[in-house]
């Protein structure tokens, strides 16, 4: 038994990678911490299915190695990313063209180079006889509009942060109007690529939001976590100190200085992050606003014929079916299927259709040039809650303390991203650990309690 008052410095509710970022960052400053989540599993909705030998991701999130958080949050020096091929392919008219920043080229130079490069890209790899022609450039309008293009990454790209986000705010496809974005580029490459990047493809998201996308995926290349989505809270919570992470306590009631749970009673503590998704945490905060929310369905197939489109991420820039974008993720990421079987996962953002799963097979044979019937359906994961939306007028740095003692982070409190959700960690990590230095001494010699059932 533990003699003072309290039994931890902080409870982290939630073991989502915001709040296991969190805990990495008070642990690594000696605090006492406890996380508490009611599922089995760490992770909330960065979550993996295996089926027979292959991984399915539940959302499939995309992540770009420029995201500055997977950089500098404890824990994460492990994590593997497999990158997509350079930039990304678009279906537009039957044919497939390629746009994006070529490999080896993070920053403005190699924006401009990508487009540069596109009128005389070679041709993806080799195809059957079924597989829609390769072509470069059309989706983004003619060679001055290419050029614009060209000149507006070149300036994302080497935009500070601070001065994009300085810019007015409006819903994305206005401002892309707005600043003369021709309407061909837009719909053909900028409208599919932030669909793909922020689940919203009627570019109704701030455009700050909007802009910090193109801004990383200029400098960066778009990836996934080797073995899943779930490998990323899984090498969070594997960091942390034993007996810091309890699953399956699910928590009832939380104030200043204690949480209920329903298994474990009351545990005292100086201070409560609450890091769950965002309307499990109205519900803990009463007050709390509540965003809109994407939906998204994730859809998994097997072929023994693979498509012939390499590690690309495919866009559908025609808008010609429920696929927002598609991928043989088994040649970006090898180890998310068994041996010589091949993994195909789709997106639909949105309201499914009735019958999914056909609606997405006959668009996937337009996509990939290929027939789908004999495709094996692995999972259809849907998610109603996927994605919290970021309409204007959008904060990104809404206040992790609501009051001394009492805090909320996720990525419905900065940017609906996996980087929003590490850097809202961090940020309430951070404002924890101003508050408790501010009250007293941090116990750093004890470690957290073991947790046993209530009487």
């Amino acid at each position: 038994m533990l003699e003072p008052a309290y039994q931890a410095d902080v409870v982290v509710v939630g073991a989502g990678v915001a709040g296991l970022s969190a805990a990495h960052r008070l642990t690594s400053a000696g605090v006492r911490t406890v996380v508490l989540d009611a599922a089995p599993w760490v992770g909330g909705r960065m979550t993996t299915e295996k089926v027979d030998g292959f991984r399915l991701d539940r959302i499939g999130q995309l992540l770009s190695t420029a995201y500055p958080e997977l950089g500098r949050t404890p824990g994460l020096d492990a994590l593997v990313l497999r990158p997509f091929a350079p930039g990304v392919l678009l279906h537009a008219d039957g044919r497939h063209h390629r746009a994006g920043a070529p490999a080896n080229t993070g920053g403005a130079r190699g924006a401009l180079h990508a487009v540069r490069a596109l009128a005389s890209a070679p041709r993806s790899a080799p195809r059957g006889p079924s597989a829609p022609r390769v072509r470069a450039g059309a989706p983004l309008g003619t060679p001055v509009d290419q050029a614009r293009l060209g000149a507006a990454l070149t300036r994302i790209a080497g935009t500070p942060v601070e001065r994009l986000l300085a810019r007015p705010e409006l819903p994305a496809g206005q401002a892309l109007a707005a600043r003369g974005a021709p309407a061909r580029t837009v719909d053909g490459f900028l409208r599919p690529l932030l669909a793909a990047l922020l689940c919203d493809p009627e570019l109704t998201t701030s455009s700050r939001c909007a802009d910090l996308a193109l801004h990383a995926f200029a400098r960066g290349r778009l990836c996934v976590p080797e073995g899943g989505a779930e490998a990323l809270p899984e090498l969070l919570g594997q960091g942390l100190p034993p007996d810091t992470v309890h699953t399956g306590v699910r928590v009832t009631a939380v104030s200043t200085t204690s949480v209920t749970t329903a298994e474990h009673g009351e545990i005292q503590c100086r201070a409560v992050l609450v890091a769950t998704d965002a309307r499990a945490a109205a519900d803990l905060l009463p007050g709390l606003r509540v965003p809109d929310f994407h939906p998204v369905t994730v859809v998994h197939h097997t072929t023994n014929e693979p498509p012939a489109t390499g590690a690309f991420l495919l866009l559908d820039a025609d808008r010609g079916g429920p696929v927002a974008h598609t991928a043989v993720v088994s040649e970006v990421d090898p180890s998310r299927a068994p041996a010589g079987r091949t993994l195909v996962s789709s997106t639909v953002l949105g309201p499914p259709p009735p019958d999914v799963d056909t609606a997405v097979r006959s668009h996937l044979s337009r996509l990939y040039g290929t027939p789908t019937a004999s495709w094996e359906t692995l999972a259809v994961h849907h998610t109603a809650e996927a994605v919290p939306a970021m309409r204007p007028p959008h904060d990104l740095r809404r206040p992790v303390r609501l009051l001394a003692g009492l805090y909320v982070c996720g990525d419905h409190r900065d940017t609906s991203t996996v980087q929003g959700a590490l850097h809202s960690g961090h940020r309430a990590a951070s404002a924890i650990l101003t508050d408790l230095r501010a009250t007293g001494p941090l116990h750093t010699a004890d470690p957290p309690r073991t947790l046993r059932p209530a009487a």
